[in-house]
């Protein structure tokens, strides 16, 4: 079935804003190949501007996301001021520490205290871009962990981290956050650091009111209840941030929704039950996508279009009756109340809501029909294409 939106539903996607990730829009593929096609982003700036197209075509993109060393460059501020020319802020600064040889046993967590200190001085780098460019949020994800039985210290590694952390966070600007990442596993297969949100919740809960958990939705062992994950570390008060993407093995990071949409509407309605969204929620939504073998300017388009469908789907459910069908144990009616909300295909009202905005109806039809893959292509020729790892 189709709707017609509330007033109150269209009023709450006004607030919505997904923030793009700049690693996107290159060059993407698995441990075996990374695929190259014409066109690809050769610099932070035409970065910035593949992101732009996504923005003006769906309007709930208006923030695009560094990745440091990736998109390193000698002046930030000028980076900022050009991504302001194209209608977007730069937003989360990631940083980068499982790339260099010296982490080979650890980042954060290395027995070497000068190894540790080499990876909070690039956090301490990342948090001076972030004065640069304005931005709020510093991002950790780390791939320090095990691979056998007996390789290091589980314990001593914690305490390792808590104290890197610390360094880092003590650093951080008044109005700035940490925010630590987690993933169960890879590449380190026996232990991972930071596997589960338990981890990340113990480690930034001992750092401060501004150090908040990540939830990437491909991070998860299969079986995984990640609505519950979201009501809790909303409960707790510390979920800052999602990184949106798809999986059906592991970590595959396919278009957001692609393989489960209805897990999309359960996690995005327990952010709605737990004031995770809207103008006085300060949870990030971000996509964290790499297209392998699909275009990636449509491919982040129809990402963020997901995303506002799901977000509308749960505005749908009718908390109140919701509220009393769960109170007096009616199963059936309460789960219905959800399938109700779930099948009701929301996209022609959500196509009239970009109309009335000025904005095209079918956003990836326009992006199509603007050129500006073809212009790309043809001037993108020459230089080193961005990719995964650089």
């Amino acid at each position: 079935m189709s709707a017609t939106l509330p007033s109150e539903v269209l009023e709450a996607l006004e607030a919505q804003q997904i923030e793009l990730p700049s690693w996107a829009f290159g060059n993407a593929g698995t441990r075996f190949k990374v695929f190259s096609t014409p066109g690809t982003p050769r610099t932070p700036e035409e970065k910035i501007s593949d992101a732009a197209q996504v923005h003006r075509v769906t309007g709930l993109a208006p923030a695009v996301a560094l990745h440091i060393p990736w998109d390193r460059v000698d002046d930030y501020a000028a980076l900022s001021a050009y991504a302001v020319d194209h209608g977007l802020r730069i937003g989360t600064i990631n940083s980068n520490t499982f790339q260099d040889d010296a982490y080979k046993f650890g980042s954060l967590t290395h027995v070497d205290k000068a190894v540790r200190q080499m990876a909070i001085d690039h956090h301490f780098e990342c948090i001076d871009v972030m004065h640069q460019t304005g931005s709020r949020d510093l991002k950790i994800w780390l791939a320090d962990g095990t691979n056998y039985p007996g390789q290091g210290d589980i314990r001593g590694r914690q305490d390792r981290l808590a104290d890197s952390l610390h360094a880092i966070y003590e650093r951080l600007g008044a109005y700035q956050r940490l925010v630590l990442e987690y993933k169960f596993f890879e590449p380190a297969f026996y232990h991972t650091d930071v596997p589960d949100w338990g981890t990340a919740y113990a480690q930034v809960v001992a750092l401060g009111e501004r150090a908040v958990v990540c939830l990437d939705t491909g991070h998860h062992a299969p079986g995984t209840n990640i609505e519950f994950i979201v009501a809790q570390l909303l409960r707790l008060g510390k979920l800052g941030s999602f990184d949106f993407n798809s999986r059906f093995y592991a970590d595959d990071d396919l278009i957001v929704g692609a393989a489960d949409p209805f897990q999309l509407f359960r996690i995005l309605y327990e952010v709605l039950r737990g004031g995770g969204y809207g103008v006085d929620s300060d949870v990030a939504f971000m996509l964290d996508q790499c297209h392998n073998v699909d275009d990636k300017i449509p491919g982040q388009i129809r990402s963020v279009l997901t995303v506002q469908e799901m977000t509308a789907r749960a505005l749908l459910v009718d908390r109140a009756a919701l509220t009393v069908a769960q109170d007096s144990g009616d199963v059936h009616t309460a789960n219905g109340l959800f399938m109700d909300a779930f099948y009701t295909d929301v996209r022609p009202a959500l196509a009239d809501w970009r109309e009335q905005r000025g904005l095209p109806r079918d956003p990836l039809a326009a992006y199509a029909a603007s050129g500006y893959a073809d212009a790309i292509i043809a001037e993108r020729v020459g230089g080193t294409q961005a990719s995964w790892g650089a």
